[in-house]
C-alpha cells in the first residue's frame, strides 16, 4: 500500500473478517479495490496516478479508489435495499480525489426503491457538497454512534430520550 496509513493491529482482524466472508456463501460481500488513485504526497496539487491497489508506487499514498473500482461498488448497488455507507471513498476534500465518492454518492441517490442510510460527518458533507442530501433516506453526522447503534450497543443520549417518553 505504499506510504498509505495502515492500522497493523488490526491486520489480523481484517483478514478473519474477509475469511469470514468467504465461508458465507455469498451472503455477505466485502468489496475490495481493484485500482485506487494513488499521489506523491498528501496535498490537493500531488501528482497522481491511476494504480492497480495492490501495486502502489513506493513512496506514494492511496488517495481514492480508482475508476474500475468506483464503477464496480456502482454496479454493485443496483439490487441493494438497504444500504449502509459510513466514510468517504477518498479525500474528498480535494477534486483530484473525489470523483470515488462522487460515484457511490450518485450511485445511492439513483436508488429510489432503497433505503440509503449515511453516517459520518465527513459522508454527510461529501453527500451535501454534491447535492444529494435530499435523495438520501436519512443521513447521520455521527459515524461512530451510528456504527455502535447498529452493533446493539445502548447510547446514552438515546437511552436518556426512551426514558423521558
Amino acid at each position: 500500500v505504499g506510504d498509505s496509513l495502515v492500522e497493523d493491529d488490526r491486520l489480523a482482524f481484517a483478514r478473519r473478517i474477509m475469511d469470514a466472508d468467504a465461508d458465507r456463501d455469498g451472503y455477505a460481500n466485502i468489496l475490495i479495490p481493484d485500482d485506487v488513485i494513488a499521489a506523491d504526497e498528501f496535498a490537493s496539487d500531488a501528482d497522481a496516478c491511476v494504480a492497480t491497489a495492490n501495486a502502489i508506487p513506493d513512496g506514494w499514498r492511496i488517495m481514492d479508489i480508482g475508476p474500475q473500482t468506483a464503477r464496480r461498488y456502482a454496479d454493485s448497488l443496483g439490487e441493494c435495499r438497504t444500504v449502509i455507507w459510513n466514510g468517504p471513498m477518498g479525500v474528498f476534500e480535494w477534486d483530484a480525489f473525489s470523483q470515488g465518492t462522487a460515484a457511490v454518492a450518485n450511485a445511492l441517490a439513483g436508488m429510489q426503491c432503497a433505503t440509503t442510510i449515511t453516517g459520518g460527518g465527513s459522508t454527510a458533507e461529501a453527500v451535501a457538497a454534491l447535492g444529494l442530501a435530499n435523495r438520501m433516506t436519512h443521513i447521520s453526522s455521527g459515524g461512530g454512534a451510528s456504527l455502535e447503534f447498529m452493533e446493539g450497543r445502548e447510547l446514552p443520549g438515546v437511552a436518556a430520550l426512551m426514558d423521558n417518553r
